[in-house]
């Protein structure tokens, strides 16, 4: 009988209502467990947050030493004199003072409750922080049993256009991501382009790289959740869940969707579109552009990840916006919700795509984001499709295997535990 493997997790949060990649980094550490796995969990959500079946220890942060009286003195210097020495601080020393202490807070709290022997130690972070692999980055020992999740590209240099610039102090944070590349035994992407894109600036990564999607954990789902009063279940609805950045304009789809209404007058009494999270760059255009257009809901912020998980459920069309630009290495969280849910997507984004890559070339409700008028013609097929058989299932069990425990499965063997 094999021994069951024991696997640390160092994340920065687990707490599913503070971003897409907490959601996700939960699903995966919830699918890790059902595969039989002993999972240990490290994080520095400072809260006190328990996962079914999982070992978890809420990091506490080090206080009372130099790097926290430096963060702390700093803040207060702002906060008085409303000056922000941030990048000035980081274009000298990397990164901010509180990031180091962070960073020392983590490798203090794992190395003094670490109990187990660990067999792999996973790192996974969320936005542009990677602090949980600058700590494993300063534990040698871990080294060999170590696989660096990387979500998105780094430093911000490295991204794509048009989310791509210069950060203070880009050539330390960039030799800091070249030894977690050198460092680190195993590393993971969510998506293939993504793999192939950081290989392009830390080549090691494409020999020890392999892809685990971003999952979905069926510990999501709560029947008991009510929908929200603005949701109605009956009509033909599109829905976007997420933050849309600065890069990421909604006005053509909002366009598109009134042009539709021209084409198909009867949808103003039996169609919806929600945009469901911070939409703090366009709020004055989307208030504007949507004046007059009461099939429109957006929520100007998040909602909890139970109602919309559930909405996903009923919704008929899932909403995944991307930014305009030559290439879109990423995997958003939403696509494996949209997947598991058995839901038509609308993918707006680049032609050279994970997500076009995935759907493949011959999936037909893919547009660039500022196409209204491919887009408009699309909605048009999509609620068609909709009225003729109100059946509007994705009907991919391919993607279904790869979000899903199976596949995690395989890469874990196939990779670590070979």
């Amino acid at each position: 009988m094999n021994k069951i493997k024991n696997i640390v997790v160092v994340v920065d949060s687990i707490d599913v209502d503070d971003s897409s990649g907490s959601k996700v980094n939960v699903a995966l550490i919830q699918n890790l467990q059902t595969l039989g796995y002993h999972i240990e969990v490290f994080h520095y959500t400072r809260k006190d947050i328990q996962l079914r079946g999982v070992v978890c220890h809420s990091i506490k942060e080090k206080k009372y030493n130099l790097k926290y009286l430096l963060s702390r003195s700093q803040r207060v210097f702002t906060r008085f004199t409303k000056i922000n020495i941030n990048r000035f601080i980081e274009g000298i020393i990397g990164f901010s003072f509180t990031f180091f202490n962070d960073v020392d807070s983590i490798r203090s709290f794992v190395l003094n409750n670490l109990k187990k022997q660990p067999d792999l130690i996973i790192t996974l972070s969320k936005g542009a922080s990677f602090r949980p692999h600058y700590a494993l980055l300063k534990l040698p020992k871990f080294h060999d049993k170590w696989l660096a999740y990387v979500h998105d590209p780094y430093p911000f240099h490295c991204y794509p256009a048009p989310y791509d610039w210069f950060e203070p102090g880009y050539k330390i944070k960039e030799a800091f991501f070249r030894g977690v590349s050198e460092k680190s035994k195993f590393s993971a992407f969510p998506s293939q382009l993504l793999k192939q894109w950081m290989g392009k600036y830390f080549p090691n990564f494409l020999e020890t790289g392999f892809i685990i999607p971003h999952q979905y954990s069926s510990d999501f789902e709560d029947k008991s959740i009510e929908f929200p009063d603005f949701f109605e279940t009956d009509k033909f609805t599109l829905m976007h869940a997420g933050n849309l950045m600065n890069t990421r304009p909604p006005i053509p789809l909002i366009k598109a969707y009134k042009e539709f209404l021209n084409i198909c007058p009867e949808a103003k009494d039996n169609s919806r579109i929600y945009l469901l999270g911070n939409v703090n760059f366009y709020k004055d255009e989307i208030k504007k552009e949507t004046k007059d257009l009461p099939q429109f809901y957006c929520s100007y912020g998040d909602l909890s990840y139970d109602v919309v998980n559930k909405m996903q459920k009923y919704i008929s069309v899932g909403l995944i916006m991307e930014s305009k630009g030559v290439i879109s290495p990423f995997l958003p969280g939403k696509f494996s919700s949209c997947v598991m849910s058995d839901k038509m997507i609308l993918h707006l984004g680049p032609k050279n795509s994970e997500i076009r890559r995935l759907l493949g070339e011959d999936y037909p409700y893919m547009a660039e984001i500022d196409n209204v008028d491919l887009i408009s013609k699309l909605i048009v097929e999509l609620y068609n499709h909709w009225k003729n058989d109100n059946q509007m299932n994705l009907n991919r069990t391919d993607l279904k295997l790869y979000v899903g425990t199976d596949y995690l499965e395989d890469q874990i063997n196939t990779f670590v535990f070979n």
